[in-house]
């Protein structure tokens, strides 16, 4: 809209260049037309000013509202307000004063009021111009939000947001070791899984091994999980692999059943206990006079520091657990106290997970607990 400029009755403007002043026109435009643009004073609602004057000092304004004899408003003018630019299509701004006359009388002077452009009019012929393309719908949206309105810039609100408090870390938390993923060992052609099942923490884990041959290349295990994989769900019809890791005699570790390793996943791998516990595979068969490789015994201690850890149990503190079948050691519903990090034995009748790893179990826990920096 370059070149025109749009007023309502009774807009002043000073052009500052010392010729006649107008107002009362109206723009020609689409939606907005006739709304009050940017650098013109508003004068008293109704009054079409004209006058003479040189810009720079006195002079004479006249207005004549409709139905109003001449000289009925009358007033000086004054210099261009600051930042009125001279032969400029918009002046910056106006001061003046003006009196109207009332029957026997000339009312006391005012000053005009100045716009630059600036707060509730510009406001409210942006939101004009905005509502002339905008649908039904969201022209009431926009009315509702106006009517509410917006908080000043700096303003406190009534209602502060809620304070976020971060998550508070256990006092005893461990690293976490390098995991494997699953995808590593399953790869592709696996059925698809049901959702998993979740317990609310892990307070223990279960240490078990997998009775398999000893002397397989490291590089084998992803090769020798699959296998177990497919035992436990075909022979058995289980709907994942039991354990929730599997260790390597090279210390590596291995996400076993689907559902996150950082999630306290139900496994199935300790009849009757395997809520809130984390079942642990040694790769191998470690019945008694059998070496336990110390990068398996490492990585297991490692394990255990970090899954426990994120419920803040000891490793070498004893924990409740209540038994949910009959056909572990304790009767369902019993409630048994075993150790956080305790032999597949200790809650099912097995020699698993044999007399040399069971062996090595309580330097597990001790060193799990220096991993958690406990003293």
């Amino acid at each position: 809209m370059s070149g025109l400029h749009d007023a309502t009755p009774g807009a002043l403007r000073d052009t500052g260049r010392g010729g006649t002043v107008r107002g009362g026109s109206r723009g020609t435009g689409s939606a907005g037309a006739g709304q009050e643009s940017s650098g013109e004073a508003d004068a008293e609602p109704g009054a079409a000013v004209h006058g003479t004057g040189t810009g720079t000092g006195p002079g004479t304004v006249r207005g004549r509202p409709p139905g109003t004899a001449p000289d009925a408003v009358r007033g000086g003018s004054r210099a261009p307000a600051p930042g009125a630019r001279p032969g400029g299509s918009h002046a910056a701004g106006f001061d003046g004063r003006y009196e109207r006359r009332r029957p026997g009388h000339w009312t006391p002077r005012r000053r005009a009021r100045r716009r630059n452009g600036t707060g509730r009019h510009r406001t409210r012929r942006a939101l004009v111009l905005l509502l002339g393309c905008l649908p039904g719908a969201a022209v009431a949206l926009v009315l509702a939000f106006c009517a509410v309105g917006a908080a000043p810039t700096g303003a406190r609100s009534a209602h502060p947001a809620p304070t976020r408090h971060p998550a508070t870390a256990p006092a005893h938390a461990a690293a976490r070791p390098v995991i494997v993923p699953r995808a590593r060992w399953a790869g592709e052609g696996l059925p698809a899984q049901p959702p998993p099942r979740y317990d609310d923490r892990v307070v223990a884990v279960f240490v078990h091994h997998t009775d398999s041959p000893n002397g397989y290349d490291c590089a084998d295990a992803p090769r020798i999980i699959r296998a177990l994989y497919q035992g436990q769900t075909s022979a058995r019809q289980w709907d994942d692999i039991g354990y929730n890791f599997l260790v390597d005699r090279c210390g590596t570790i291995y996400e076993g059943r689907a559902g996150g390793v950082d999630r306290p996943v139900t496994g199935a791998h300790t009849q009757g206990f395997n809520h809130r516990t984390a079942g642990i595979a040694a790769i191998g068969t470690f019945t008694a006079g059998t070496p336990v490789p110390p990068e398996m015994t490492e990585a297991i201690a490692a394990l255990a520091a970090w899954k426990l850890g994120l419920s803040d149990v000891d490793p070498r503190s004893r924990v409740a657990l209540v038994s949910s079948n009959g056909g572990s050691r304790y009767a369902a519903g019993a409630t048994a106290v075993l150790p956080a990090v305790a032999g597949h034995d200790a809650g099912y009748q097995t020699s698993c997970p044999g007399a040399a790893l069971s062996a090595r179990l309580e330097a597990i826990r001790a060193r799990a607990a220096r991993l958690q920096g406990r003293t």
